[in-house]
């Protein structure tokens, strides 16, 4: 069993004709992404890579893990957007959400390089005080500034710790093949160098070097990874909705949205999913928002949010729906033993698992949603593994594509992503942005 669209909570909001009528925008999507003549063609390398991935850069990758893993208590992630959520969110998905606090026989990952607030890098740098440590910059030009700035800092300490020679060992160097700042940098001093392919964007590129390194450090099966998204790759070409749960779900996105749901939140019921809802928020959000359109993504974690998102979903304004990620068989489990005294008053929950406890969360949860209003996409897996993993992360990159061609945009493209770093440059005083500065400055007094 693979990820399923569960559609039974929408017969009040999706009628049997829209499916039909829908269908011929799937099909016009589907025959753009295939024939490769949509909008971004030039970015479609992730819809082939889990069969056609540098199988030699691969065994590299594993074994630039392994030594990782002998020789350091820390390993440094450097990255912003694409080039470190889908890591993130795939370590804390299989690791859970605390794998930095268990005891294992891996190095404890941090992020950095994806906030430019001082407090945190003084925090990252001191959890490598007095430890061994590698780093992973990923950036497909070095010059991005969040995780420039961060590889400057964690450089000078490695070579003031190891001495030049050695800090090379222990620099990994992720980011294109043939030029840019960090390529040349890295050949001039000698890091071990993974590739970011030319036609793969930063949101598409968990199932590249950009994730699969940190992944494999952490301790997770990258091979089942892989045979989790091949499976997807293989199984999800089929034009029909019927026959397509990954269009079928692309097709919902798109009928909710004309009926005025603007607004998408990705639930999951389990704490360790919250940074796969941060994944899929930049997935989708840099892919469709654009041009005027697009859903907004947004997330949440149940029950947790329930008691502060709650009240809104079931009574507020009808501008969302939900996409509730269930997952059949739970990582681990509790056994609820009953107490004699019952002092408590929770005996009606004793004697079951826990995990049982929390699916009747999600259906008394999902009916009184849809009975106030809200609709709910249920997507069911079996379990959260790596090979499941793989095959969800292909689901939501494939589905997107999709969904951005039916909303008539280019799903591969994020202009609006440098108006921010313009004007930061020129108030910054980088050289070229003289006459910008100017303008910005008299704007803001």
């Amino acid at each position: 069993m693979a990820l399923k669209v569960t559609d039974r909570y929408l017969s009040q909001f999706v009628s049997e004709h829209e499916y039909k009528g829908i269908q011929p925008a799937v099909t016009a999507a589907h025959e753009l992404l295939s024939s490769k003549t949509g909008l971004g063609n030039d970015f479609l390398g992730w819809a082939s890579l889990p069969g056609d991935y540098d199988k030699e850069e691969f065994a590299r990758i594993k074994a630039a893990a392994e030594r990782i893993k002998k020789n350091s208590e820390v390993f440094i992630v450097i990255g912003i957007g694409g080039s470190y959520l889908g890591a993130r969110a795939a370590i804390e998905a299989l690791r859970s959400s605390l794998y930095n606090s268990m005891k294992k026989d891996t190095p404890e990952i941090y992020f950095i390089g994806n906030t430019i607030s001082p407090t945190y890098l003084n925090d990252v740098i001191s959890l490598v005080e007095g430890r061994d440590f590698s780093v992973n910059i990923i950036s497909k030009s070095g010059t991005t500034t969040e995780p420039a700035l961060a590889f400057r800092v964690f450089r000078e300490l490695l070579e003031k710790k190891y001495g030049a020679d050695g800090a090379k060992e222990r620099i990994f160097a992720t980011t294109d093949a043939r030029r840019g700042t960090l390529k040349e940098l890295s050949d001039k001093n000698g890091y071990e160098t993974f590739v970011i392919p030319d036609n793969v964007g930063g949101r598409f590129s968990v199932l590249t070097a950009v994730g699969l390194l940190p992944i494999a450090v952490a301790g997770c099966d990258i091979d089942a990874v892989m045979n989790g998204a091949k499976a997807a790759m293989d199984g999800l070409n089929d034009p029909d909705i019927n026959k397509n749960d990954c269009y079928k779900y692309a097709a919902l996105r798109n009928i909710l949205y004309r009926k005025g749901r603007v607004v998408e939140m990705l639930v999951a019921y389990e704490p360790s999913f919250a940074m796969m809802n941060e994944w899929f928020k930049q997935l989708y959000g840099e892919s469709e928002g654009k041009d005027g359109k697009g859903l907004f993504p947004s997330s949440a974690v149940f029950s947790t949010d329930l008691h502060s998102l709650g009240q809104f979903i079931q009574d507020g304004s009808n501008i969302l729906f939900e996409t509730v990620v269930q997952f059949e068989k739970s990582q681990k489990d509790f056994y609820i033993e009953k107490l004699e005294s019952n002092g408590d008053g929770l005996n009606f929950l004793a004697e079951q698992n826990m995990s049982v406890v929390n699916r009747k969360a999600f259906e008394g949860t999902v009916l009184a949603h849809t009975e106030g209003g809200t609709p709910n996409i249920v997507l069911e897996a079996p379990e959260l593994n790596e090979f499941e993993l793989g095959y969800m992360i292909y689901f939501f990159e494939k589905a997107c594509a999709i969904s951005g061609y039916m909303l008539g945009v280019n799903p591969f493209d994020q202009p609006g992503v440098e108006s921010y770093k313009k004007n930061m440059f020129a108030l910054l005083g980088k050289p070229g942005y003289e006459d910008r500065k100017a303008e910005l400055e008299a704007r803001l007094n």
